[in-house]
């Protein structure tokens, strides 16, 4: 069994037992490796870019080398290889927990439950609850759908199909550290500089596949790429814009606009100007184009994985 095929088997099976199983409750492997990053964290932080772009490099550069070790460990062995690809895709992909908040936060909206809803956003996204309304969060749960169906599933497979379990793991880790000290505040200004940018452009290739296949897997494409098209440059992530605004165009909806972090207020421009407000309903029409998303990466991934192997080989032969 060649290494394009075992890919291809291992990948389907962890994004298989990802909706099967989710994440563990205890022992996360990213949980290990976020307590392990932190601890190199108290040992390296200095108010200094080198210093963050050292730890990033500590850190994620011993994820991938973690994944390549194991690569050669059971490369002899097409059931192992299989296996370790399957274990490693299920621990970086994160769609099921994904489902499970948003749907969590639908139901409680759904039900009046506001108070319910609030106490559930932070836990998938850090918006500040206490400032929206029912369809606040429900805004706020869709445009986290949106983002990180990129960050916690496309990206993956897109890493995963070029360099394997080292990719899988290294992006992984990657967008870990970006959350851990990439944002702007006083301690990682400097020291996070690093680990944002490094997940700007590993997050890149797979926010632009989500992007086209959001458009291909959602009720109105046209509208997906129109909004991409006008509005994704005006968000201030590289990555999110064009996500969300696929998503909002692809939904019909307007996303944007007033978001609170933490105490500080930002004015997001509007995603998709032509669409109406979110409502609670929206947040399962999310959800539903979220899963087909995923499922439609792994395809093209692995089919794109396969294609490239082949014609590897065939140039080698030629």
């Amino acid at each position: 069994m060649g290494a394009d095929r075992r890919y291809a088997y291992g990948a389907a099976a962890g994004l298989l037992g990802d909706l099967l199983l989710g994440d563990p409750r205890r022992g996360h492997p990213v949980a290990v490796f976020g307590r392990a990053a932190g601890a190199v964290e108290r040992v390296l932080w200095r108010d200094h870019r080198g210093w963050g772009a050292l730890h990033a490099l500590v850190c994620a550069g011993g994820a991938v080398a973690l994944g390549s070790v194991a690569s050669r460990a059971v490369r002899t062995s097409p059931a192992a290889s299989v296996a370790l690809t399957g274990a490693a895709t299920w621990a970086v992909v994160g769609g099921t927990s994904l489902v499970r908040e948003a749907r969590g936060i639908g139901r409680a909206l759904e039900a009046g439950d506001v108070e319910a809803a609030r106490v559930r956003l932070p836990h998938l996204c850090g918006r500040d609850p206490q400032a929206l309304d029912a369809d606040g969060i429900a805004r706020a749960v869709v445009e986290s759908v949106a983002e990180n169906t990129s960050d916690a599933v496309v990206g993956a497979l897109v890493w995963g199909a070029v360099g394997g379990v080292p990719g899988l793991l290294g992006f992984r880790a990657v967008n870990t550290l970006d959350a851990m000290v990439g944002h702007r505040s006083p301690r990682y200004r400097r020291y996070g500089w690093a680990s944002a940018r490094l997940d700007d452009l590993a997050g890149w290739p797979g926010a632009r596949l989500t992007a086209v296949l959001a458009a291909l897997a959602g009720p109105d494409p046209r509208g997906a790429v129109r909004a991409w098209r006008a509005d994704a440059a005006k968000h201030p992530s590289p990555n999110a814009g064009p996500v969300e605004a696929s998503f909002a165009g692809a939904l019909g909806v307007r996303l944007g606009g007033t978001l609170s972090y933490g105490g500080r207020v930002e004015q997001r421009p509007a995603l998709n100007t032509e669409g109406r407000d979110v409502t609670t309903r929206d947040v399962e029409r999310a959800v539903r184009l979220s899963r087909r998303v995923s499922w439609l990466a792994l395809g093209v991934t692995v089919a794109a994985r396969l294609v490239a192997t082949r014609l590897v080989a065939k140039g080698r032969t030629s």
